[in-house]
């Protein structure tokens, strides 16, 4: 993928906000947190079998769209995907391309997927309502999976961006809890840090500088991002709420997409290295040319393809955690 390419994949309206709005701004206008998810309408993606469940949380019920079906009837049960869409907590939901493009693609490779509407950090809601919500998908799934023709132990766990956050957050939870672990984490350009890292090999300042405002994440983005989601100053939150500075150690193998024109991409370098100091297993793949949250903004398009079919060929190589 060409940076020019990586260009034309970022266009958006900027629903009233000044061009140079940035996180910051969209979080703070009324109308904000809306445009922070571009293209909203999802793009036509394969047709796959599609039912809606709900399931019952600490903080009232959580929906779940199930995507595919298994094709345990042909032989043995195979693996699924929780999957948690992002929108740094405050936007996005389960028709954003992000999501629901992603989940037909992958169904229609072989796995279901499970998508999860969490709830957003607005009106009041912050941490540790998402995360919670996160933990009540993942455990339905567990419980469900024979019914659903999945192997439990097969059951892998995902998001973008800060659906990323929650899947990571919610591994740590289950590590600490002596749960059942996900076979493999996937994230996609997940918000990890409030703090970002630079990336080890820099940016291309000049393809950046061209970039939409809101697809940058500067320092002052981030922070306000995690302390929106916290509910307060950065430093009082929770392992599980920015799991990027917690020790990975114990987290099941890990896949993350990351990408060339992203600020954030320092964030999933780092995470990668800290699992691979923790003897966790780590697949990486860098998709050149993308922006942050080029699976939601790429859709359908071939920029998008590479990351879709390495989140795939992960998927297809789950195996069950070791005791």
């Amino acid at each position: 993928m060409t940076s020019r390419q990586g260009e034309r994949s970022v266009s958006a309206t900027d629903g009233g906000l000044a061009p140079d709005a940035g996180f910051a701004q969209h979080l703070a206008a009324p109308e904000g947190p809306q445009t922070l998810t571009p293209g909203q309408a999802a793009p036509v993606g394969p047709d796959v079998p599609l039912r809606m469940v709900t399931a019952e949380g600490r903080h009232g019920p959580v929906r779940i769209r199930i995507y595919g079906e298994s094709a345990a009837q042909a032989g043995p049960a195979g693996p699924g995907l929780v999957w948690l869409h992002g929108g740094g907590f405050v936007s996005g939901g389960l028709d954003m391309p992000e999501s629901d493009y992603l989940a037909r693609v992958l169904a229609d490779a072989g796995t279901p997927v499970l998508s999860v509407e969490y709830r957003l950090a607005r009106d009041g809601v912050c941490f540790p309502v998402p995360h919670d919500d996160a933990l009540t998908a993942w455990f339905w799934a567990r419980r469900n999976a024979a019914d659903l023709g999945l192997e439990p132990d097969l059951l892998c766990l995902g998001g973008a961006g800060a659906g990323g956050n929650l899947a990571v957050g919610a591994g740590l939870y289950l590590v600490d809890a002596g749960k059942p672990l996900p076979a493999k984490l996937l994230l996609a350009y997940p918000f990890l840090h409030a703090e970002l890292p630079p990336p080890a090999q820099g940016l291309d300042e000049d393809m950046m500088a061209r970039l939409p405002r809101h697809l940058r994440f500067t320092l002052e983005d981030c922070v306000r991002n995690a302390e929106n989601y916290v509910g307060g100053p950065v430093g009082m939150a929770s392992s599980y709420a920015m799991p990027g500075y917690a020790d990975p150690s114990g987290l099941p193998p890990t896949a993350i997409v990351a990408c060339e024109y992203d600020d954030v991409r320092g964030s999933s370098e780092l995470f990668a290295a800290n699992l691979q100091r923790a003897r966790v297993p780590v697949s990486y793949f860098l998709a050149e040319g993308a922006v942050h949250g080029h699976l939601n903004h790429a859709a359908g398009s071939p920029e998008a393809q590479p990351a879709l079919d390495f989140l795939a060929r992960e998927l297809a190589s789950a195996k069950t955690p070791a005791p």
